[in-house]
């Protein structure tokens, strides 16, 4: 997106009118002229608009430059940044899930969508009552089930794309669009979309809807709006929430290892898809792997309280500090869009000046005044106070220590089970009020912009937005409280009942949810795996080894994100069980004896790598291993491998088609039914869709989303690009220094000196021609004759 054009106000956050201009140029006295910030609230206009001639710019209120307390810039640039990365996100999930779909949920799929769009004698109007899903419209539509999630994902792919692409297509209304495509299939996406970050990316796709402006229907969009401020909280409510209760549970779910402080000396070989930095990570010394655990503790539960410090800094240090929490997961794990998403939220936390940094784009003078000022000496030492007190409760509750004979640091949970529970109950309650006392505040800097809009007309209109979109953000955090306090369930059991009710009315929209990553850590005694054998005649038996899971000891660990492939997930959570508790397991084996080619191609989208490509196996059979990373002493054989495992049990027994145990299992749990006859793709809508995915059959996830990234990465390139001025700058005007900025912006001494020189010649010039012109009119102004 293009700069805006400044105003000649500090900050840059005004688009001034001719008026404004004369009246706070620098240096001329003013109501505002001792503070070094820009008069509150001149941009309410859209970036390239100006006031011309007193008419309003066409989509926004003008601003009165009235005088008052200066209030932060609204969050322009960090709100578009969230709304692009959003954007991202549903790319990857819809493209991913694109992909995917026959072996999931296809005709001869393992979990057929048929299996979940039962009507039962319900009309329309029920069915999207009690199970809110598009799919429930595609008989009407003359589509299958299977074909209608396609048609979804592939509009959502292309609409996820476009918002990318395009700042003008950031709309509430394609994001809603958005969202509704992405919540009708995880309505009926059974176990395999049962996962947190797609619940998080569904109440992540709400926020973004109240966020992103209205543009598609007005010729020139608003920069933003007096209650952006507002909306924009609730996204930093979400990340507190997520970031908080993820370590809250690790410690109210007594694992022994995060209470010993030595879960990550198991996380990284026991994570469902490792990469190959992991192997690296889990060679490190166990100290430093204990000092780690502390670190995601302090990350996660204290520092997520400085995202509604009142001190910028404070907050900017706690979005690096999430930053690199996430940086590091994503280095070390394939979780998909998860640890991105989280990322984007993180946006929330910035401000207008801080990305205007990033971009090269600031406005402000960064010279530090000396003296300070009364406030930036108490907003220091509140800051250094902050940061005293988190090193102090990090080192007094996790007994850091040196150990200068080891020359380590030594950690240890300082605390008892039943302290952190009294101190969880002390500070949930407290926590719910410092939220709501900083969204009172953001409502209360929205309604003051909207005060200060010049116009009757546009005063009410701001006024009303101002008045809805509180109130949505009101309810919303409300209703989120529900899912909140389950940290603590006598907090939960103190809400209004009234709040209970609202959240059992939207549960099932998925607005808010509850969170709670990483829980409890599995395999403590080696990382269980499920291998699959097929044989022809039940005496040589062949590994069906998967793309991504490990299998081959000798593979090295892929890298996957952001693309999930959800069948090796739910690999995983099988194998931490009984296959009892995993019934689709029945459907999987049984698709694999059938020879079915969807679902073979999310074992193996290359059929070489597929041992029986030719004909499916007569017997198929399940063992259960137990794996380990290789260690880097290792020498001989061992040193060339990543893995080593061990035999435990058999996991399924011996089963064919046809096989009574196997035909009870699917019986049992419904997975034994006939799918209808195909309809002929005689309709254009049908082709066009069955067209694209032979298109798609041998691509993989990760190739077509990370060309898709860089595709659009390389266009906003050119973009910018080509928005630079060809053969340098045109000559501008000479004015006056804009308020606030250094009067030599040329960067250097040797540009202010060449500057100095072509001003001087041009007032020469202008002197010259002055008495050229004087000489020519007569002494009484008439012209000299010839």
């Amino acid at each position: 997106m293009a700069a805006p054009r400044r105003s000649g106000t500090a900050g840059g956050s005004g688009h001034a009118t001719h008026r404004c201009r004369s009246r706070y140029r620098a240096g001329a006295p003013g109501p505002l002229s001792a503070a070094p910030a820009a008069p509150p609230f001149r941009a309410s206009r859209p970036p390239r608009a100006r006031c011309r001639h007193g008419a309003p710019p066409t989509g926004a209120p003008p601003a009165t430059p009235g005088p008052g307390p200066a209030l932060a810039e609204p969050p322009r640039r960090p709100r578009e940044r969230f709304l692009a990365g959003l954007a991202a996100a549903y790319l990857a999930a819809f493209v991913s899930l694109y992909l995917q779909l026959p072996g999931l949920y296809g005709r001869d799929g393992i979990l057929p969508l048929r299996r979940a769009l039962r009507p039962g004698g319900r009309g329309l109007r029920a069915l999207l009552r009690d199970e809110p899903t598009l799919l429930w419209l595609c008989p009407r539509a003359g589509l299958e089930a299977e074909r209608g999630a396609e048609l979804l994902c592939l509009l959502g792919a292309a609409a996820a794309l476009g918002a990318l692409l395009s700042p003008a297509l950031r709309d509430c209304l394609l994001l809603a669009a958005l969202r509704a495509a992405y919540l009708s299939v995880c309505q009926v996406g059974q176990v395999f979309l049962y996962f947190q970050w797609d619940s998080l990316l569904l109440e992540a796709g709400f926020l973004g809807v109240l966020v992103a402006p209205l543009r598609l229907f007005k010729w020139r969009p608003a920069a933003w709006r007096a209650h952006d401020g507002v909306t924009f909280w609730l996204v930093r409510w979400l990340l507190f929430r997520l970031m908080f209760a993820s370590g809250v549970v690790k410690l109210t779910s007594r694992c022994p290892t995060w209470w010993g402080l030595t879960a990550l000396t198991y996380h990284y070989e026991t994570q469902c898809i490792p990469t190959p930095a992991a192997w690296f990570a889990h060679q490190l010394p166990v100290w430093f792997q204990k000092l780690s655990v502390v670190a995601t503790y302090v990350i996660e539960i204290a520092v997520p309280l400085l995202f509604f410090a009142p001190i910028r800094r404070l907050r900017l240090f706690a979005f690096y500090c999430q930053v690199l929490l996430q940086v590091l997961i994503m280095l070390t794990g394939n979780y998909n869009f998860f640890n991105a998403l989280t990322i984007v939220l993180a946006f929330s936390l910035l401000d207008e000046e801080h990305v205007a940094y990033w971009l090269g784009r600031s406005k402000k003078k960064h010279a530090s005044a000396w003296p300070p000022s009364l406030l930036a000496f108490l907003s220091t030492l509140l800051e250094l106070a902050a940061y005293a007190l988190l090193l102090y409760w990090s080192v007094q509750h996790f007994g850091l220590e040196i150990d200068w004979e080891k020359k380590v640091l030594e950690s240890k949970v300082a605390f008892t089970y039943h302290e952190f529970t009294q101190w969880l109950r002390a500070v949930t309650l407290p926590l719910v009020g410092l939220g709501f006392l900083s969204l009172s505040w953001e409502i209360l800097c929205a309604l003051y912009r909207c005060v200060c809009v010049r116009g009757c007309f546009w005063k009410l209109w701001a006024l009303l937005q101002w008045a809805v979109f509180a109130t949505a953000a009101v309810g919303v955090f409300a209703v989120s409280l529900v899912p909140f306090t389950y940290i603590d369930y006598e907090s939960n059991g103190k809400l209004w009942p009234g709040i209970h009710h609202m959240f059992n009315a939207v549960e099932r929209f998925q607005v808010v949810n509850s969170y709670g990553l990483f829980r409890r850590m599995t395999g403590v005694g080696g990382r269980p795996e499920v291998v699959l054998e097929g044989s022809y005649d039940k005496q040589t038996w062949t590994e069906i080894e998967f793309m991504y899971k490990p299998g081959n000891v000798s593979a090295a660990p892929p890298l996957v994100a952001p693309h999930q492939p959800r069948l090796d997930w739910q690999m995983w959570f099988a194998a931490l069980g009984h296959h009892s508790s995993s019934p689709w397991f029945y459907s999987f084996v049984h698709r694999l004896l059938q020879g079915k080619k969807d679902v073979i191609r999310l074992v193996q989208l290359d059929e070489a790598r597929y041992p029986f490509s030719a004909q499916p196996p007569t017997y198929i059979r399940a063992q259960l291993y137990k794996y380990w990373f290789t260690g880097s002493t290792e020498t001989g054989e061992g040193a060339t491998r990543w893995w080593r495992r061990q035999h435990v049990q058999e996991f399924f027994p011996t089963v064919s088609l046809g096989d009574p145990t196997l035909e009870n299992l699917l019986a049992q749990h419904g997975l034994k039914d006939k799918a209808p006859p195909k309809r002929p793709a005689t309709a254009f809508l049908p082709w066009l869709l069955e067209s694209i995915r032979r298109l798609s059959l041998p691509l993989s996830g990760p190739a077509v989303l990370w060309s898709l990234y860089l595709g659009a990465a390389s266009a906003c390139l050119l973009r910018a690009l080509g928005r630079r001025p060809r053969g340098g700058a045109p000559p501008a005007r000479h004015k006056g220094p804009k308020r606030g900025d250094p009067v030599d912006r040329g960067g250097g001494e040797k540009n202010g000196q060449v500057r100095r020189k072509e001003h001087k010649e041009a007032e020469e010039k202008g002197e010259g021609r002055a008495r050229g012109a004087a000489e020519a009119e007569g002494p009484r102004g008439t012209k000299k004759k010839k």
